[in-house]
């Protein structure tokens, strides 16, 4: 019989153990992110650091979205752009978007550009990107 009760004990605790995590959420964890490097990260910072550097950079936003729109041109755009080109073989995510441009972008463009990184080029060798930094409710005014 005091098997049979420490059996059924060791049962209960096993259950109550195994459903002991229902409903709780676990504490956020504050330890920085790793990284590594990445070519592509580069082609990233190297928009970015033009953009701050001639002041091409704003304020977006929808209505639950704020954003950092960082615009490069030149070396640094064509870098990208070309890099999108040679990754793009297996993802196919260009357009032509009027006026003679060439779009390619990140990521699929579902209704419009919004939260979309994107590069373009004309017939006339002007590229053009545009990163978008999803900045938070911080950046409203």
């Amino acid at each position: 019989m005091r098997r049979l009760a420490l059996i059924a004990l060791a049962a209960s605790f096993a259950s109550a153990c195994a459903h002991s995590n229902d409903g709780y959420i676990l504490p956020p964890d504050y330890r920085p992110i790793a990284t590594e490097p990445s070519a592509k990260a580069r082609l990233y910072a190297d928009c970015i650091a033009q953009a701050v550097e001639t002041g091409a950079y704003g304020r977006a936003h929808d209505a639950d979205t704020e954003m950092v729109l960082f615009t490069c041109t030149g070396a640094p755009a064509r870098t990208f752009y070309e890099a999108l080109g040679s990754w793009m073989q297996q993802d196919p995510w260009s357009a032509q978007i009027g006026g003679g441009r060439k779009l390619r972008s990140t990521m699929p463009v579902q209704r419009d550009l919004f939260g979309v990184d994107w590069c373009s080029t004309d017939d006339a060798d002007d590229y053009l990107c545009v990163i978008s930094l999803n900045a938070g409710p911080f950046l409203r005014p």
